[in-house]
C-alpha cells in the first residue's frame, strides 16, 4: 500500500520505535480500521470504504472511511464518507452503481452510487438498514431522507450485501441475523422498499455470531456452468482461534439459496489462517476483467484491539 500524499502522519512513533505499517495493505493514516465496506468500481476508480473511528484507535464512533485507487496498490485517502452522527453509527455494508437509476437518486443522467449500510444505535440497542448516495463519483455522500429503509426492530441485524439479480430484475440483499446463525434475503425494485424473500441457516459452524454474508455467482472450472457461493463469517470459534470465514455452495433462484450436498457434509473454510475476516467483493467491475476481487480485514477479533501500531490500528 502506498499513499499518494507523501506527508508524514501526525503522531509518528519516536525514533527507534518499531514500525509495522504494511507496504501493500491499505491502512488509514491514523486511528481505527476494521471491516472493508462499500467496495465498488466506477469511472476507472476502485472505491474502498471501511469501518473507521475518526477520533481514536479504538472500536468506537464507527463511520465509513474512504480511499480511492486506480490499481488496488496506490491509494488516495479521502475524507470520511458516512460519519457517525445523531447517535447512529455507520456499521458495515456495501455499495452499488445504480445504472438504471432505479432509486431515483441520480441527477443529470449520471447513475447514482448507492451505499446500503447498518445503522447501529448503541443506546437504543437496535440495528437497521440505511442508504446514502453520491452523485459526484463518490466524492461526497448524502444520507437518504427516508432512512431507515429496513427495520425489523432487532438488536442484531447487520452487514447488508446488495447485488442486482438480472434474471428476476431486482436488487437482492443478504443480511446477517448474527445470534440466530442465519442469513436473511430481501428483494427490492429500487433499493428503498424491501420485502422478505427467505432465510438460510443455521448450518455449518455456529461457534460464534454470523456476520458479513456475501452471495456470488462464480464459474465452475472445466465447463460453462456456474454455481453460487455464500460466504459467512463467524466472530469466534474459528479453527485457528478467534474469527474465521466459512462458505457454502449451491444454487440461488432469486428467492432462496439451496445448498448442495457438499455444503451439508461439513464446514469449509475460506482461508487457512487467523487473519482474513469480513471480506467483500468489489461490485461493478468491468466485464472484461472476468473475475471477482475480494478484500478482507487482515485481523482477528481475538487481538484486534491490542495490536501495537501507532498512529493507526
Amino acid at each position: 500500500m502506498e499513499l499518494q500524499d507523501p506527508a508524514e502522519p501526525t503522531g509518528v512513533p519516536p525514533l527507534g520505535a518499531p514500525s509495522y505499517r504494511p507496504r501493500y495493505h491499505f491502512t488509514p493514516r491514523r486511528n481505527w480500521l476494521n471491516d472493508p465496506n462499500g467496495l465498488l468500481h466506477y469511472a476507472g476508480e476502485y472505491h474502498l470504504f471501511y469501518q473507521h473511528n475518526p477520533e481514536g484507535p479504538r472500536h468506537d464512533n464507527l463511520s465509513w472511511g474512504h480511499a480511492v485507487s486506480r490499481d488496488l496498490l496506490r491509494w488516495e485517502e479521502r475524507p470520511v464518507a458516512i460519519p457517525y452522527q445523531d447517535g447512529v453509527m455507520a456499521f458495515s455494508g456495501s455499495a452499488v452503481v445504480d445504472w438504471e437509476n432505479t432509486s431515483g437518486l441520480g441527477q443529470g443522467g449520471e447513475p447514482p452510487l448507492v451505499a446500503v449500510f447498518t445503522g447501529h444505535h448503541p443506546h437504543a440497542h437496535r440495528q437497521d438498514q440505511r442508504l446514502a448516495y453520491s452523485t459526484d463519483r463518490g466524492r461526497t455522500w448524502t444520507l437518504y431522507a427516508g432512512n431507515p429503509v429496513l427495520d425489523i426492530g432487532a438488536r442484531d441485524f447487520r452487514d447488508p450485501k446488495v447485488f442486482w439479480h438480472a434474471p428476476t430484475r431486482k436488487w437482492v440483499m443478504a443480511v446477517a441475523l448474527p445470534d440466530e446463525h442465519k442469513v436473511r434475503f430481501y428483494g427490492s425494485p429500487d433499493l428503498k422498499a424491501w420485502r422478505f424473500l427467505s432465510d438460510f441457516g443455521p448450518l455449518g459452524n455456529i461457534g460464534g455470531v454470523w456476520e458479513v454474508p456475501e452471495l456470488l455467482e462464480l464459474p465452475v472450472e472445466g465447463g460453462a456452468q456456474t454455481a453460487w457461493l455464500l460466504k459467512v463469517d463467524i466472530g469466534s470459534g474459528g479453527p485457528w482461534g478467534g474469527s474465521a470465514a466459512q462458505y457454502f455452495t449451491g444454487h440461488f433462484d432469486g428467492t432462496c439459496f439451496h445448498p448442495d450436498a457438499a455444503s451439508l457434509e461439513g464446514v469449509r473454510w475460506v482461508d487457512h489462517g487467523p487473519d482474513f475476516y469480513a471480506a467483500l467483493s468489489w461490485s461493478d467491475l468491468p466485464a472484461e476483467q472476468g473475475r471477482e476481487v475480494w478484500v478482507g480485514w487482515m485481523s482477528n477479533w481475538a487481538y484486534a484491539k491490542d495490536v501495537p501500531t501507532h498512529p493507526w490500528r
